[in-house]
Protein backbone atom coordinates (compact mmCIF):
# COMPACT_ATOMS: atom_id res chain seq x y z
CA UNK A 1 0.00 0.00 0.00
CA UNK A 2 2.71 2.58 0.90
CA UNK A 3 6.42 1.74 -0.32
CA UNK A 4 9.59 4.18 0.04
CA UNK A 5 12.96 4.15 -1.03
CA UNK A 6 15.74 5.96 0.30
CA UNK A 7 13.03 8.48 0.62
CA UNK A 8 15.21 11.94 1.84
CA UNK A 9 14.14 15.42 2.53
CA UNK A 10 16.68 18.20 3.30
CA UNK A 11 16.28 21.75 4.04
CA UNK A 12 19.24 23.40 3.49
CA UNK A 13 22.27 21.65 5.67
CA UNK A 14 19.59 20.01 7.67
CA UNK A 15 18.28 16.55 6.67
CA UNK A 16 14.99 16.34 7.77
CA UNK A 17 14.40 12.64 6.19
CA UNK A 18 17.29 10.30 5.55
CA UNK A 19 16.79 7.58 3.49
CA UNK A 20 13.82 6.35 4.63
CA UNK A 21 12.13 2.50 3.29
CA UNK A 22 8.56 2.35 4.39
CA UNK A 23 6.81 -0.78 3.53
CA UNK A 24 3.26 -0.49 4.57
CA UNK A 25 1.07 -3.79 3.55
CA UNK A 26 -2.56 -3.95 2.56
CA UNK A 27 -4.44 -5.33 6.13
CA UNK A 28 -1.74 -3.49 8.46
CA UNK A 29 -2.34 -0.98 10.89
CA UNK A 30 0.71 0.22 10.84
CA UNK A 31 2.37 2.71 13.92
CA UNK A 32 4.65 5.34 12.77
CA UNK A 33 6.60 6.26 15.62
CA UNK A 34 8.63 8.61 16.78
CA UNK A 35 9.16 11.61 18.99
CA UNK A 36 8.24 15.41 18.22
CA UNK A 37 10.45 16.52 15.62
CA UNK A 38 11.86 12.48 14.59
CA UNK A 39 10.83 13.86 10.83
CA UNK A 40 7.50 11.97 11.27
CA UNK A 41 5.17 14.69 9.58
CA UNK A 42 7.91 15.61 6.97
CA UNK A 43 7.37 11.79 5.73
CA UNK A 44 3.65 11.51 5.92
CA UNK A 45 3.88 14.85 3.76
CA UNK A 46 5.91 13.48 1.72
CA UNK A 47 3.93 10.51 0.89
CA UNK A 48 0.99 12.29 0.50
CA UNK A 49 2.41 14.50 -2.84
CA UNK A 50 2.67 17.82 -0.28
CA UNK A 51 5.81 18.31 0.32
CA UNK A 52 8.73 16.86 -3.03
CA UNK A 53 11.29 14.46 -1.39
CA UNK A 54 14.80 15.42 -2.01
CA UNK A 55 15.63 11.69 -3.03
CA UNK A 56 14.00 8.70 -3.04
CA UNK A 57 11.12 7.19 -4.62
CA UNK A 58 7.47 6.37 -3.46
CA UNK A 59 4.57 4.28 -3.88
CA UNK A 60 0.80 4.21 -3.05
CA UNK A 61 -1.07 1.22 -4.23
CA UNK A 62 1.65 0.31 -6.44
CA UNK A 63 1.68 3.69 -8.63
CA UNK A 64 4.67 6.41 -8.08
CA UNK A 65 4.21 9.58 -6.15
CA UNK A 66 3.28 12.26 -6.65
CA UNK A 67 2.96 11.53 -10.63
CA UNK A 68 0.02 9.11 -9.61
CA UNK A 69 -1.40 11.54 -7.56
CA UNK A 70 -4.38 12.42 -9.14
CA UNK A 71 -5.80 9.10 -9.22
CA UNK A 72 -4.25 7.79 -5.99
CA UNK A 73 -5.04 10.71 -3.71
CA UNK A 74 -9.11 10.02 -4.01
CA UNK A 75 -8.46 6.25 -2.68
CA UNK A 76 -6.64 7.79 0.56
CA UNK A 77 -8.52 9.45 3.62
CA UNK A 78 -5.24 11.89 5.19
CA UNK A 79 -5.49 13.53 8.41
CA UNK A 80 -1.97 15.53 8.79
CA UNK A 81 -1.38 18.06 10.96
CA UNK A 82 -4.37 18.91 12.43
CA UNK A 83 -7.63 19.15 11.01
CA UNK A 84 -8.56 22.26 8.25
CA UNK A 85 -12.16 23.69 8.33
CA UNK A 86 -13.75 26.61 7.27
CA UNK A 87 -14.38 28.35 11.02
CA UNK A 88 -17.70 30.05 10.21
CA UNK A 89 -19.32 27.14 8.86
CA UNK A 90 -20.52 24.06 11.05
CA UNK A 91 -18.80 21.07 10.62
CA UNK A 92 -21.40 19.27 8.54
CA UNK A 93 -20.97 22.17 5.85
CA UNK A 94 -17.52 21.82 6.45
CA UNK A 95 -17.97 17.83 5.00
CA UNK A 96 -20.13 18.56 2.45
CA UNK A 97 -17.80 21.47 1.04
CA UNK A 98 -14.83 18.83 1.18
CA UNK A 99 -17.10 16.31 -0.41
CA UNK A 100 -18.02 18.60 -3.46
CA UNK A 101 -14.14 19.60 -4.02
CA UNK A 102 -13.61 15.54 -4.56
CA UNK A 103 -16.32 15.39 -7.23
CA UNK A 104 -18.27 12.48 -5.60
CA UNK A 105 -21.47 13.70 -6.46
CA UNK A 106 -24.59 15.00 -5.01
CA UNK A 107 -28.07 14.10 -3.08
CA UNK A 108 -28.70 11.47 -0.66
CA UNK A 109 -25.72 9.47 -0.94
CA UNK A 110 -23.66 12.68 0.00
CA UNK A 111 -25.96 13.26 2.82
CA UNK A 112 -26.07 9.74 3.59
CA UNK A 113 -22.33 9.58 3.66
CA UNK A 114 -21.72 12.91 5.71
CA UNK A 115 -24.32 12.02 8.33
CA UNK A 116 -22.27 8.37 8.74
CA UNK A 117 -18.76 10.27 9.27
CA UNK A 118 -19.86 12.26 11.53
CA UNK A 119 -21.66 9.69 13.43
CA UNK A 120 -18.94 7.31 13.53
CA UNK A 121 -16.59 9.89 15.21
CA UNK A 122 -18.78 10.90 17.51
CA UNK A 123 -20.07 14.37 16.63
CA UNK A 124 -23.77 15.18 16.38
CA UNK A 125 -24.86 15.83 12.63
CA UNK A 126 -27.46 18.49 13.32
CA UNK A 127 -24.91 20.76 15.13
CA UNK A 128 -25.18 23.31 13.09
CA UNK A 129 -22.53 25.39 15.25
CA UNK A 130 -19.50 27.20 13.20
CA UNK A 131 -16.42 25.14 13.70
CA UNK A 132 -14.83 27.98 15.58
CA UNK A 133 -16.63 27.32 18.83
CA UNK A 134 -15.60 23.93 18.94
CA UNK A 135 -13.06 22.46 21.37
CA UNK A 136 -9.53 21.36 19.70
CA UNK A 137 -10.85 17.30 20.42
CA UNK A 138 -14.09 17.94 18.86
CA UNK A 139 -12.04 19.61 15.78
CA UNK A 140 -10.06 16.44 15.37
CA UNK A 141 -12.86 14.68 15.33
CA UNK A 142 -13.93 16.49 12.26
CA UNK A 143 -10.54 16.12 10.61
CA UNK A 144 -10.75 12.22 11.11
CA UNK A 145 -14.29 12.43 9.83
CA UNK A 146 -13.24 14.11 6.32
CA UNK A 147 -10.49 11.43 6.29
CA UNK A 148 -12.90 8.80 6.17
CA UNK A 149 -16.10 10.54 4.44
CA UNK A 150 -15.19 9.29 1.10
CA UNK A 151 -14.84 5.34 2.60
CA UNK A 152 -10.94 5.15 1.47
CA UNK A 153 -9.32 1.25 1.33
CA UNK A 154 -6.12 3.19 2.98
CA UNK A 155 -6.30 6.19 5.95
CA UNK A 156 -3.38 8.19 6.57
CA UNK A 157 -3.51 9.61 10.41
CA UNK A 158 -1.10 11.97 11.65
CA UNK A 159 -1.34 12.21 15.83
CA UNK A 160 -5.36 11.73 15.62
CA UNK A 161 -6.20 11.51 18.88
CA UNK A 162 -4.49 14.91 19.61
CA UNK A 163 -6.60 16.90 21.87
CA UNK A 164 -8.97 14.19 23.47
CA UNK A 165 -9.77 13.07 26.44
CA UNK A 166 -9.41 9.33 27.43
CA UNK A 167 -12.41 8.47 26.52
CA UNK A 168 -12.10 10.17 22.91
CA UNK A 169 -8.80 8.40 22.65
CA UNK A 170 -10.38 4.79 23.51
CA UNK A 171 -13.57 6.02 21.14
CA UNK A 172 -11.36 6.78 18.00
CA UNK A 173 -8.82 3.59 18.91
CA UNK A 174 -11.99 1.28 18.68
CA UNK A 175 -13.35 3.45 15.61
CA UNK A 176 -9.84 2.49 13.79
CA UNK A 177 -9.50 -0.89 15.02
CA UNK A 178 -13.46 -1.73 13.67
CA UNK A 179 -12.55 -0.14 10.17
CA UNK A 180 -9.13 -2.62 10.12
CA UNK A 181 -11.62 -5.02 10.29
CA UNK A 182 -13.85 -4.53 7.80
CA UNK A 183 -10.46 -4.01 4.96
CA UNK A 184 -9.24 -0.42 5.98
CA UNK A 185 -5.11 -0.23 5.96
CA UNK A 186 -4.20 2.11 8.27
CA UNK A 187 -1.23 4.17 8.87
CA UNK A 188 -1.19 6.11 12.21
CA UNK A 189 1.93 8.28 12.84
CA UNK A 190 2.21 9.25 16.42
CA UNK A 191 4.91 9.93 19.20
CA UNK A 192 2.65 8.02 21.79
CA UNK A 193 4.08 4.57 22.14
CA UNK A 194 1.19 3.36 24.50
CA UNK A 195 -1.32 4.00 21.40
CA UNK A 196 0.59 2.09 18.87
CA UNK A 197 1.24 -0.81 21.56
CA UNK A 198 -2.73 -1.37 21.86
CA UNK A 199 -3.74 -1.18 18.24
CA UNK A 200 -0.89 -1.63 15.76
CA UNK A 201 0.49 -4.74 14.04
CA UNK A 202 3.08 -3.21 12.53
CA UNK A 203 5.40 -0.92 14.19
CA UNK A 204 7.99 1.35 12.11
CA UNK A 205 10.28 3.79 14.53
CA UNK A 206 11.74 7.05 13.43
CA UNK A 207 15.05 8.28 15.09
CA UNK A 208 16.15 12.13 13.52
CA UNK A 209 15.15 11.22 10.27
CA UNK A 210 16.11 7.44 9.80
CA UNK A 211 13.80 4.37 10.16
CA UNK A 212 15.93 2.48 12.98
CA UNK A 213 13.02 -0.52 13.25
CA UNK A 214 10.39 -1.79 11.06
CA UNK A 215 8.49 -4.85 12.47
CA UNK A 216 5.39 -6.97 13.02
CA UNK A 217 4.34 -5.79 16.23
CA UNK A 218 3.60 -9.11 17.75
CA UNK A 219 7.17 -10.33 16.58
CA UNK A 220 9.23 -7.34 18.68
CA UNK A 221 7.04 -8.33 21.65
CA UNK A 222 7.58 -12.29 21.25
CA UNK A 223 8.29 -14.34 24.66
CA UNK A 224 11.36 -14.28 25.71
CA UNK A 225 12.05 -17.83 26.76
CA UNK A 226 11.45 -16.85 30.51
CA UNK A 227 8.36 -17.24 33.03
CA UNK A 228 7.47 -14.78 35.50
CA UNK A 229 6.05 -16.22 38.60
CA UNK A 230 4.09 -14.48 41.26
CA UNK A 231 4.24 -15.88 45.22
CA UNK A 232 4.39 -15.91 48.32
CA UNK A 233 6.50 -18.79 48.73
CA UNK A 234 9.13 -17.97 47.21
CA UNK A 235 11.90 -19.63 48.98
CA UNK A 236 10.37 -22.71 48.44
CA UNK A 237 10.08 -22.07 44.43
CA UNK A 238 13.36 -21.17 44.57
CA UNK A 239 13.98 -24.70 46.06
CA UNK A 240 12.08 -26.64 43.98
CA UNK A 241 13.61 -24.72 40.48
CA UNK A 242 16.85 -25.29 41.53
CA UNK A 243 19.50 -24.15 38.67
CA UNK A 244 16.61 -22.49 36.21
CA UNK A 245 15.59 -19.01 38.44
CA UNK A 246 16.72 -15.80 37.04
CA UNK A 247 15.57 -13.44 39.36
CA UNK A 248 13.93 -13.35 41.98
CA UNK A 249 12.13 -10.52 44.13
CA UNK A 250 9.87 -10.39 47.54
CA UNK A 251 6.83 -12.40 46.01
CA UNK A 252 8.06 -13.10 42.15
CA UNK A 253 10.81 -15.16 40.20
CA UNK A 254 11.58 -15.51 36.66
CA UNK A 255 12.58 -18.96 35.26
CA UNK A 256 14.12 -19.71 32.12
CA UNK A 257 11.20 -21.99 30.45
CA UNK A 258 8.46 -21.67 27.86
CA UNK A 259 6.11 -23.97 28.68
CA UNK A 260 3.99 -21.68 32.26
CA UNK A 261 1.04 -24.41 32.27
CA UNK A 262 3.60 -26.95 33.20
CA UNK A 263 5.51 -24.68 35.53
CA UNK A 264 2.42 -24.37 37.40
CA UNK A 265 1.40 -27.79 37.20
CA UNK A 266 4.89 -28.60 38.95
CA UNK A 267 4.32 -26.12 41.12
CA UNK A 268 1.25 -26.36 42.57
CA UNK A 269 1.81 -30.36 42.94
CA UNK A 270 4.62 -29.28 44.85
CA UNK A 271 2.47 -27.18 47.13
CA UNK A 272 3.42 -23.79 45.82
CA UNK A 273 0.89 -21.13 45.85
CA UNK A 274 0.95 -19.20 42.71
CA UNK A 275 -0.89 -15.88 42.29
CA UNK A 276 0.17 -15.24 39.10
CA UNK A 277 1.98 -17.01 35.81
CA UNK A 278 2.87 -16.11 32.59
CA UNK A 279 5.42 -15.77 29.75
CA UNK A 280 7.65 -12.61 29.90
CA UNK A 281 7.29 -10.91 26.89
CA UNK A 282 10.08 -8.03 25.97
CA UNK A 283 8.51 -4.48 25.85
CA UNK A 284 7.93 -2.59 22.80
CA UNK A 285 9.26 0.61 25.23
CA UNK A 286 12.67 -1.57 25.17
CA UNK A 287 12.90 -2.22 22.28
CA UNK A 288 12.84 1.43 20.58
CA UNK A 289 14.98 2.05 22.82
CA UNK A 290 17.50 -0.21 21.87
CA UNK A 291 17.09 -0.02 18.06
CA UNK A 292 17.68 3.89 18.68
CA UNK A 293 20.39 3.96 20.72
CA UNK A 294 22.41 1.23 18.13
CA UNK A 295 22.64 4.41 15.70
CA UNK A 296 23.95 6.72 17.99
Amino acid sequence: MIRTHGLTKAFGPLTAVDGVDLDVREGDVYGFLGANGSGKTTTVRMVLGLVLATKGTIELFGESMPAAASTVLPRVGALVEGPAAYPHLSGRVNLATFDAAGRRGKGPDRRGRITGALEQVGLDPGDRRPVRTYSLGMRQRLGLAAALLRRPPLLVLDEPTNGLDPQGIREIRELLVALNASGTTIFLSSHLLAEIEQMCTRVGVLDRGRLVLQEQLDTLTAPTGRIRVRTPDVPRAIALLDGRVETRGDREVVVRGTDAAELNAALVSAGVRVEEIGPVRRLLEDVVLEASEAIR
